[in-house]
């Protein structure tokens, strides 16, 4: 399978927009941020001193014992008693605009462009669902560590075939993200899939 090193050239006659220059920069780390702290599942939680269960029972009496005046076990001081600012349920979400994402793709794939790192092929798919054929495939495109493949869509075989290869993920143009894109070493794009991203990147 022949693959033909994507080029500043080649992506701007692609209509893919890129930037110049290190303009982008902040948009990426936005992005990736958020997608980090929208995998958050926000479920850490502690018990206040009215949630811990246990008798509310008054420890010993107020005067006399020449200890100091306390309440019940439930307080924070106590162990197996309440904490104090603990962790509530909460959401981590965070909200990127789409321009900002817009933005964080262009520096991203200009950024891989500029390395030499994007690859395109006429088309991606494996007739069989054998892994041995995909690696094969896979190892006729590039002998990068970690790949990315980016396509207009792919055959069932083709993601049976792939669904054992760790370091090589299919993806969709549509679905494609920064994070999946900055992770990989080399990045596989078929020719369907060069009009998606530049409709992305418009």
């Amino acid at each position: 399978m022949s693959a033909k090193t994507l080029t500043a050239a080649d992506a701007t006659s692609a209509n893919i927009n890129l930037v110049e220059g290190h303009k982008g920069t902040q948009a990426v780390h936005d992005l990736i941020t958020a997608y980090r702290a929208n995998r958050r599942s926000g479920s850490a939680n502690t018990k206040t001193r009215s949630e811990v269960a246990g008798t509310g029972k008054k420890m010993y009496k107020q005067k006399g014992t020449g200890n100091a005046r306390h309440g019940d076990r439930g307080a924070p001081i106590f162990v197996g008693g309440g904490v104090v600012f603990g962790p509530k349920p909460r959401d981590y979400s965070k909200k990127v605009t789409k321009s900002v994402r817009k933005l964080a793709l262009r520096r991203v794939l200009t950024s891989k462009i500029e390395a030499g790192e994007v690859l395109t092929v006429p088309a991606f798919e494996v007739a069989a669902p054998k892994t041995k054929d995909f690696v094969s495939a896979v190892s006729a495109i590039t002998d990068a560590k970690k790949v990315l493949v980016i396509g207009a869509e792919f055959t069932d075989n083709t993601f049976l075939a792939g669904r054992n290869v760790k370091n090589v993920q299919l993806i969709t143009a549509a679905e494609a993200n920064i994070e999946q894109i900055l992770h990989a070493n080399a990045v596989v794009i078929t020719e369907g899939a060069l009009e998606t991203i530049a409709k992305r990147t418009a």
